[in-house]
């Protein structure tokens, strides 16, 4: 599928871009600081309320585009190629959604972007370690303070021999508190010898 059909080419130049791993101040990196270990963070793009960035995740989630998705994964595995961040990477795994969500929406809205990636790097790409037990309200388009707490026992680790002993890259769509990606990188980490690095589509600012 063509950009144009996705994006115009003024919209295209207009969607601000982050590329975190790139900067070696890696800002991002600094939200999960003494909640959880991880090794690196990027986001291909910034997030800001009403602006091009929401309307893009906005047909992404609610108005049937997963192409989206795949299209993002597309853009940003050549920055992920420019220095060392998927060296190390063994899997990648994307933050799931409950399965009435899914039954909902037609599909998870990350998949598109952890499978570009994985296949762009010929790594491993796991959907049944993951698993969300219980539906939750978006995030992203709360105000800070009324954002609800992720709980941990949202998700679940299944097949977790799956990834004894690998470094695992988990993807979301937007890290606004970075709330979901802690509770879901916690759960992994369970699992024996686990590393863990993040990959999310946007990081709201």
């Amino acid at each position: 599928m063509v950009e144009q059909e996705i994006l115009c080419s003024h919209c295209l130049h207009e969607l601000p871009l982050a590329n975190t791993h790139l900067d070696n101040e890696n800002t991002l990196k600094k939200v999960f600081e003494n909640q959880i270990a991880v090794h690196n963070v990027t986001s291909l793009l910034y997030f800001y309320k009403k602006g091009i960035t929401q309307e893009l995740f906005h047909n992404l989630k609610y108005r049937n585009h997963p192409e989206i998705s795949t299209y993002l994964g597309e853009w940003i595995s050549p920055y992920l190629a420019k220095g060392d961040f998927m060296e190390h990477i063994d899997a990648v795994i994307p933050v799931p959604i409950h399965k009435s969500r899914k039954k909902e929406r037609g599909y998870n809205q990350v998949e598109g972007f952890a499978k570009v990636i994985a296949q762009h790097f010929n790594k491993i790409y796991i959907d049944d370690v993951l698993v969300k037990k219980e539906a939750s309200k978006t995030q992203v388009f709360k105000g800070r303070l009324a954002r609800q707490e992720i709980k941990s026992n949202y998700f679940s680790l299944q097949n977790e021999e799956k990834i004894i002993g690998k470094h695992i890259l988990l993807v979301d769509d937007i890290i606004t508190t970075g709330a979901t990606l802690v509770s879901c990188g916690s759960i992994l980490l369970k699992a024996e010898e686990v590393k863990l690095s993040i990959a999310a589509m946007a990081y709201t600012v």
